[in-house]
């Protein structure tokens, strides 16, 4: 597993977290996403050096994953994630930050705006779960793929790499050694006892699209991948029919990891959204 540079460990409410701090300036926190072996470092280490130089980065393991503990989680999971990251940010002293979510971190992205929004500055969501598909039936090949990961005869180097090649649009950069990074953070032996989105069947996450998206008044930028078979891009409707402040950037060519398979563009655009300019 690639640690990276910066590795850390926070106690909250009992709970040990693991997290990478880098960078100066204003805090942005970068939440992964919720499919076998993701960690924070694992989703972000295309954007690390280009956003660090602007701003302090805070890039967590959610509870359930990478070096973070494993206990068995009881209930929805975007409340409990984002109780985790807000205690988090006070465990290292971090009043307000602004945050970027992919997939299961945009979804508990939006929970931490709903829970605390004045602890939010600026969010940047892509392809997050726990919204309406109005026009694509449900679940998708990638929320499918993830929900049988667990069950069965379990984690397999061959569900895996079929998993990744739904995430992306061009497949011939998923290397040998990425798949062995992941495949080796999805089988640790804590993580096979308590799956943190279960063994199958629906995974345990809210429906947010029900919640109180009109209340979120933060700027937000919107990303998707065209072709993301995990959360389909028809998806942004409900956000951007209910956010006040929301605008969308949608990228050809791309599945589901926007900050991998277009990182330049990712970084730049994020950088001058969090800077203010394209308010």
């Amino acid at each position: 597993m690639a640690n990276g540079p910066q590795s850390h460990f926070a106690d909250v409410d009992g709970v040990k977290y693991h997290y990478h701090d880098i960078g100066t300036g204003e805090p942005l926190i970068l939440i992964h996403g919720g499919g076998p072996g993701a960690s924070g470092w694992s989703n972000y280490s295309r954007n690390v050096e280009a956003l660090s130089r602007q701003f302090r980065l805070i890039i967590p393991d959610l509870v359930g994953y990478g070096q973070s503990d494993k206990p068995v989680l009881e209930g929805p999971r975007f409340g409990i994630y984002a109780k985790g990251m807000l205690g988090l940010m006070s465990r290292i002293g971090i009043e307000k930050a602004h945050v970027v979510g992919n997939s299961l971190g945009g979804g508990t992205a939006i929970k931490m705006a709903l829970e605390a929004p004045d602890r939010i500055g600026r969010l940047i969501l892509m392809g997050p779960a726990g919204l309406l598909a109005p026009s694509t039936p449900m679940p998708t090949l990638g929320v499918r793929q993830i929900m049988e990961f667990y069950g069965g005869e379990g984690p397999t180097r061959e569900k895996l790499r079929a998993f990744l090649q739904t995430m992306v649009y061009d497949s011939s950069f998923l290397t040998e050694e990425l798949l062995d990074g992941r495949i080796a953070a999805a089988t640790q032996p804590d993580l096979l006892a308590n799956p943190p989105l279960g063994r199958g069947g629906p995974p345990p996450i809210e429906a947010l699209w029900k919640e109180n998206l009109a209340g979120i008044t933060h700027d937000t930028l919107i990303l998707w991948g065209r072709e993301d078979r995990v959360n389909p891009m028809d998806m942004h409707l409900t956000l951007l029919a209910q956010l006040p402040n929301a605008q969308f950037t949608v990228f050809t060519r791309c599945g589901h990891w926007v900050q991998w398979e277009k990182a330049k563009a990712f970084n730049a655009l994020v950088a001058s959204f969090v800077r203010g300019e394209m308010s």
